[in-house]
């Protein structure tokens, strides 16, 4: 059995689970829950080798889907909706064709159950080769980045990765800092991470995938394999958004999310 991921539960009412993208944690979809958690019981999990949850030398999609399954177990949870974002997009979906009787309705925000080719080569190099010991302030750390990753958004996101080491678990090297993440097993895995969910038998039940319009993630081609795998997808685009849709324009995100899961049709 898995370990039991890190998690943070909002709210009263039928459960939802909201799983985040790579390099990111709970927190990212932090707006969503504070949104949803007035009709719904919302379970914000860190994936593993993510956030606060357990570090595995192994992360692929049937195994972070076991997680996801574990939690469920562990919490009581028979049924529930799953809404996941890039690559917890792929870990919803894989629980969705794993273990179809345990997702209510599910809803994938722009990623397609396709193998991507490498996106993130220069995010991981760049964060590998932050040298930590010297690193006394955020700012140092950001610096450092900005030699890979030019975009300052990009870099803010990655640095919310990094913690404080307790003064009592610093080590010898002098180090204050550290990766809250797994990155020698992201990078390790991460040929497992953009590669497709895996299934042949298609999840019946009702799916919403919400595109960034201004995002290249979900394209024309991708229309056969998402409608053979997930047979009833509806595909609604979310004008003047990229691939954080979900943070871009959070009031049209969610309540697209809420007409699907109230039984209406997206427009």
């Amino acid at each position: 059995m898995s370990a039991i991921l890190n998690h943070r539960i909002t709210g009263e009412g039928a459960p939802i689970i909201l799983l985040h993208g790579l390099f990111g944690a709970q927190e990212n979809l932090g707006a969503i829950a504070r949104k949803f958690h007035t009709d719904w019981q919302v379970h914000g999990l860190d994936l593993r080798n993510h956030g606060s949850s357990f570090h595995a030398d192994t992360m692929d999609y049937p195994s972070m889907a076991e997680d996801v399954l574990a939690y469920m177990d562990e919490k009581g949870l028979d049924k529930a909706c799953l809404l996941g974002h890039s690559m917890g997009g792929k870990v919803a979906m894989q629980v969705a064709l794993q273990a179809p009787e345990r997702v209510e309705k599910l809803i994938v925000a722009d990623i397609a159950p396709v193998t991507y080719k490498a996106r993130h080569d220069a995010i991981l190099e760049g964060m590998m080769r932050v040298d930590l010991a010297s690193v006394r302030s955020r700012r140092d750390a950001d610096k450092q980045l900005a030699e890979f990753v030019e975009i300052p958004g990009v870099r803010q996101f990655l640095l919310m990765n990094l913690e404080r080491i307790p003064n009592e678990e610093q080590p010898k090297d002098g180090s204050v800092y550290r990766w809250r993440l797994n990155l020698e097993a992201i990078e390790a895995c991460y040929a497992n991470l953009a590669a497709a969910p895996e299934g042949d038998t298609p999840y019946k039940g009702p799916v919403l995938f919400l595109k960034g319009a201004d995002s290249a993630y979900i394209q024309e081609k991708h229309r056969e394999e998402i409608n053979r795998l997930f047979p009833r997808a509806q595909l609604t685009e979310i004008e003047g958004t990229g691939h954080w849709l979900h943070a871009e324009k959070t009031d049209t995100f969610v309540a697209l999310c809420q007409q699907f899961l109230s039984g209406e049709e997206a427009v």
